[in-house]
């Protein structure tokens, strides 16, 4: 069985309604509004079980799901082109897809503003000094603004992975000695 059909379906159905839901903020002028309630309910997802429960859960009915977005929605005021994008998903049972279309619309936002959102995963902790500085590095190269997700991962023992769009670069220690390691290998 292939298990990145289902994540392919996902994001294929989020993609569409994440581009309708951007076409329809962007027509009416609320991108900085549709940004802070994509922030908003990450974060709600992030923190609520429940919420993450009644979204992928079968066992809730149509009728359950389409009340708990709804209310949702007007708990957090959120933009009337989203409110209604939630609302026809949980009438088609298409909340599943919530989190891919969270992000996708996360990354249409980005694009439009000029942004990019680099992956580091470093082996210690980056000063703010490091991080503008590296910031401002891969700006440079992009000729965008550039975000940082920075993570840490001990298990690098020094150095960084940065993931920028589709590429990468390992510069981390343990990537050096797997090469190392592996040349060894071939030599005997």
């Amino acid at each position: 069985m292939d298990v990145s059909e289902p994540a392919s379906i996902s994001a294929a159905i989020a993609g569409r309604y994440a581009a309708a839901i951007f076409d329809l903020a962007k027509e009416a002028g609320t991108i900085a509004a549709l940004e802070a309630d994509v922030a908003g309910l990450t974060a709600a997802l992030d923190a609520s079980a429940e919420l993450r429960d009644v979204i992928a859960s079968p066992v809730y009915s149509r009728d359950e799901q389409s009340a708990a977005i709804g209310a949702i929605a007007a708990k957090m005021d959120l933009s009337t082109p989203l409110a209604n994008g939630l609302a026809l998903m949980a009438t088609k049972r298409r909340l599943f897809a919530l989190p891919q279309l969270l992000k996708a619309l996360a990354e249409a936002i980005a694009t439009e503003k000029g942004e990019m959102t680099a992956e580091v995963t470093a082996a210690a902790a980056l000063s703010d000094a490091q991080a503008a500085k590296l910031a401002a590095s891969l700006a440079a190269k992009t000729g965008k603004t550039v975000k940082l997700n920075i993570a840490v991962d001990e298990s690098l023992i020094g150095g960084m992975i940065v993931k920028l769009g589709s590429r990468m670069i390992d510069t981390s220690v343990r990537a050096k000695l797997a090469t190392l390691q592996n040349a060894m290998k071939e030599v005997g």
